[in-house]
């Protein structure tokens, strides 16, 4: 199975680019399936009902959210109907919406996606951990899912990688969000599990995270907010990461990242067009 993840999507700019690029990419790469997460595509915060639409008809198969993923207060009534939409699993229990699904691939194959949220430096939610490891022991690689995807939105690279060794071998891909610069540690785990620290964003890189470089500036000089933060509006660079899966295991065999467009240096998935 060929399986993209792409990161963080902000703004106009990157959302501008996934609907460029993305049909594209499914149809050169004969993808099966395509995970986007679309927690700063309204503006840099959040996500509305039309953007969740957008992205799902650019060819994303589901789209996961974040520490932003109730900033547009509209998120809180129609998460519970759009079920291609999941945000952190480990929210607490009464949040709208769900942190997890199992969604049907190309190619006929059963994907679990687990969306969730890291603990340092972040919102104080349950254990990420212990709520990734419920939902990959009630639906295991080739027992109820034949390929799991964690998105993993976290700040810090320590967490991340604490995660990716504690599925290692029970989950096909895990791979960072939140960050918004790509990492250059793509890497199969030892027992099977593609991994990434970060994918990095879809947005222009012309700036301070994806946001327009002029307030970030003064609020690091001043301390003393100016305006709204207001997403960077220049040429995206599309991040993401590619990985090919067993079929007969559902463990990765090879993963490379993706960038395409904007200003990072391109890279593609060879394996995919040798």
């Amino acid at each position: 199975m060929r399986l993209l993840f792409l990161g963080d999507v902000v703004g106009r700019a990157g959302r501008r680019a996934v609907v460029e690029h993305l049909p594209r990419l499914r149809e050169r790469y004969k993808l099966d399936f395509v995970v986007v997460n679309g927690e700063n595509s309204a503006g840099g915060f959040g996500i509305t009902e039309a953007i969740t639409n957008e992205l799902l008809d650019a060819g994303a198969d589901v789209v996961t959210l974040g520490n932003h993923a109730f900033d547009q207060k509209e998120a809180l009534v129609f998460i519970e109907r759009q079920q291609r939409l999941i945000r952190p699993i480990n929210y607490p229990p009464g949040t709208p919406g769900k942190g997890c699904g199992l969604f049907k691939a190309k190619n006929g194959a059963d994907v679990l996606v687990i969306n969730a949220m890291g603990l340092i430096f972040m919102p104080e939610l349950a254990d990420p951990f212990r709520a990734i490891d419920a939902e990959i022991t009630a639906c295991g690689l080739k027992q109820g899912a034949d390929a799991i995807l964690i998105d993993f939105h976290a700040e810090a690279t320590s967490e991340k990688q604490a995660l990716g060794h504690f599925v290692d071998g029970r989950a096909s891909c895990v791979v960072g969000t939140h960050t918004h610069t790509p990492t250059a540690d793509e890497r199969v785990l030892p027992g099977g599990t593609a991994y990434m620290s970060d994918a990095g964003m879809c947005g222009d890189y012309e700036s301070v995270l994806g946001m327009d470089k002029d307030e970030p500036i003064n609020r690091f000089l001043t301390k003393i907010p100016r305006m709204r933060m207001e997403p960077a509006t220049g040429p995206a660079t599309l991040s993401g990461l590619a990985v090919d899966i067993d079929d007969r295991t559902g463990l990765a065999t090879r993963t490379t990242c993706l960038r395409l467009g904007g200003v990072l240096s391109p890279t593609e998935p060879h394996f995919w067009v040798e």
